[in-house]
């Protein structure tokens, strides 16, 4: 039996031995599911922002309902019903479009707050233009919403790569799950989690500091 003290000692032979595999799930699964998602919940969200502005009341407000709930239902909730409703998919499959839907919806949000903040000047200017919908949206109001909601959008492409441990729960090895395995295999936990933290704050760290200084930029400039 491993004594606690064994275990809280630092082995730097498991850290060279674990770091490999970490960084290699780190790629293929982790910043997959991140990126992948996060173009979905960008597209999606703007969809639903614009849906919501324009479509009739009807369709709008069952828009509205179905993206409060699934932004009000808990993610690991979401990934175990689609896991279990859709086994024809794989478990990657799944946590990139549930991270996708889920995110779109806080995403939704602030495309359309960033929209309201479009200038009402702009609109009429449109108008006296006679410029069409799809002219006015795509040449005058989306370019200037993106400009001031690309750094939230940022945030919340933070906050999901930072989510992705939740794909453990539909058997998905992500970092966090590998660390684990490499545990069960060696009985040494304090290494591979320990990196698997160091991992994730020097990805999400130097981000959310860029993610500031372009929202000062942004605030300045404007």
């Amino acid at each position: 039996m491993i004594s606690i003290t064994t275990a809280l000692d630092w082995n730097w032979d498991t850290t060279w031995d674990v770091l490999p595999t970490l960084l290699m799930t780190f790629l293929k699964v982790t910043l997959l599911v991140t990126v992948l998602s996060t173009l979905i919940a960008a597209l999606l969200g703007l969809i639903i922002a614009m849906t919501l502005r324009l479509a009739p009341k009807p369709i709008a407000v069952t828009v509205k309902w179905i993206a409060n709930f699934i932004r009000m239902t808990p993610i690991v909730v979401q990934l175990l019903f689609a896991y279990y409703a859709f086994l024809s998919l794989d478990g990657i499959t799944i946590g990139i479009l549930i991270f996708g839907i889920h995110y779109s919806t806080y995403m939704s949000e602030v495309y359309r707050a960033g929209i309201d903040a479009v200038p009402q000047g702009q609109w009429e200017a449109t108008t006296a233009l006679s410029m069409s919908t799809r002219r006015t949206w795509t040449a005058v109001i989306i370019p200037q919403a993106l400009r001031a909601t690309i750094p939230a959008l940022g945030n919340y492409a933070v906050s999901m790569f930072k989510d992705t441990p939740f794909l453990l729960v539909i058997g998905v090895v992500e970092m966090v799950n590998a660390g684990l395995i490499f545990g069960g295999n060696t009985y040494r936990y304090i290494e591979p989690l320990t990196l698997v933290g160091i991992i994730f704050l020097l990805a999400s760290y130097p981000t959310s500091l860029l993610i500031g200084r372009l929202e000062k930029r942004l605030a300045f400039n404007t």
